[in-house]
């Protein structure tokens, strides 16, 4: 296996560096063809090297010997209500600036942050650019269904987007699903007010007839919200706006279903009797529904990988984050995506 390294935004989480380290502890252990360079301030980072366990200090004082991990200075971080024109103005002292740039001069293949959204979009297109093909950027990560996960783009990176955009958001997603998720034909559908070929404004209905003309993709139509999580769709496009509302209902509904088995089903002596019953299935149904396992939303339109973590996630949603990272570049997501968006203009042609 080919080394790859990734350079970690260490100063994006509110939790702090010590959560960013024990989750790539984690990762380094697991993968030995892993490197990572850590963006930070390298005292802070130092100090929450030191209150970490200590087979973890020690892992990492190895990894550090033998060149695997290696700590870069940042003087700032760009914080959550910060404006992109900041975060822009001061790019070459942030970790996240800092980061990127590590990927564009190719002394690491891809990032990983916690931080303003934002700001990472618009650093990213800075620093590392879109396909010249791709005009915006797509946010993408999968969301459970009843058939397993379903893969959903733009969540939040372009919330102004044409016909042609969300044509592109499509061939990207499927990239994303036959590459990362294993899906030899994913069935794509559109997300609308309704199913009907009549409803929905004109960049939708555009953006379906330029799916339509697209080869080899199982395109099944405009599709609605409740079909993201009940029915075979293995991708679902959208313009950002409704993508990020879609993403923030689901993540709310989750956390009431949670509190609902909790203070309801699960209270009093019957609930009690019910937990004891029942407890192999309920620690299934929240491994399932846990939104630690959806972290790690993936930027695509890039010409390297990117991915955004939860700025509130913990070291499972880390890892998860970090494992989304590693498997793009170890899949060349992008290379693909460049691949098959020269096919596209091959066919035109």
């Amino acid at each position: 296996m080919p080394e790859i390294t990734l350079a970690i935004d260490c100063l994006g989480n509110d939790l702090g560096p010590q959560t960013i380290l024990e989750a790539t502890c984690h990762a380094l252990n697991e993968h030995s063809f892993l490197r990572v360079k850590y963006v930070g301030d390298s005292d802070l980072i130092n100090e929450s090297l030191s209150n970490l366990e200590p087979s973890q200090q020690s892992l990492h004082q190895n990894l550090c010997a033998n060149g695997r991990v290696e700590i870069i200075h940042a003087s700032m971080a760009i914080r959550m209500n910060d404006k992109p024109s900041y975060a822009f103005r001061h790019k070459d002292k942030t970790s996240m600036g800092i980061a990127l740039k590590l990927v564009a001069d190719g002394k690491a293949d891809g990032v990983v942050s916690s931080g303003n959204t934002a700001a990472l979009v618009l650093l990213s297109r800075y620093y590392i650019k879109l396909f010249a093909e791709i005009e915006k950027p797509a946010i993408s990560t999968v969301l459970p269904s009843q058939n397993g996960f379903t893969r959903v783009l733009d969540l939040g990176a372009s919330i102004d987007c044409n016909s042609e955009a969300l044509f592109y958001f499509g061939v990207m997603g499927v990239v994303l699903s036959k590459t990362v998720d294993n899906v030899a034909n994913p069935r794509v559908g559109l997300l609308n007010i309704g199913t009907e070929e009549v409803k929905g404004n004109d960049k939708i209905k555009q953006a379906s007839v330029l799916m339509k003309e697209i080869r080899d993709v199982d395109y099944l139509g405009f599709v609605e919200g409740n079909d993201i999580y009940t029915s075979n769709l293995d991708v679902v496009v959208c313009d950002g706006f409704v993508g990020n509302a879609v993403l923030k209902a689901s993540e709310g509904l989750t956390r009431y279903f949670a509190y609902l088995i909790n203070h309801k089903l699960l209270q009093g002596f019957r609930g009690k009797i019910m937990q004891w019953l029942i407890k192999p299935t309920i620690k299934q149904l929240k491994d399932e529904i846990n939104p630690d396992r959806y972290n790690g939303a993936s930027f695509v339109g890039l010409e390297k990988v990117v991915v955004k973590s939860h700025g509130n996630a913990n070291v499972s949603a880390l890892q998860f984050a970090i494992k989304e990272a590693v498997e793009q570049i170890r899949c060349q997501v992008p290379d693909k995506i460049k691949e098959t968006l020269n096919n596209l203009l091959i066919s035109e042609k």
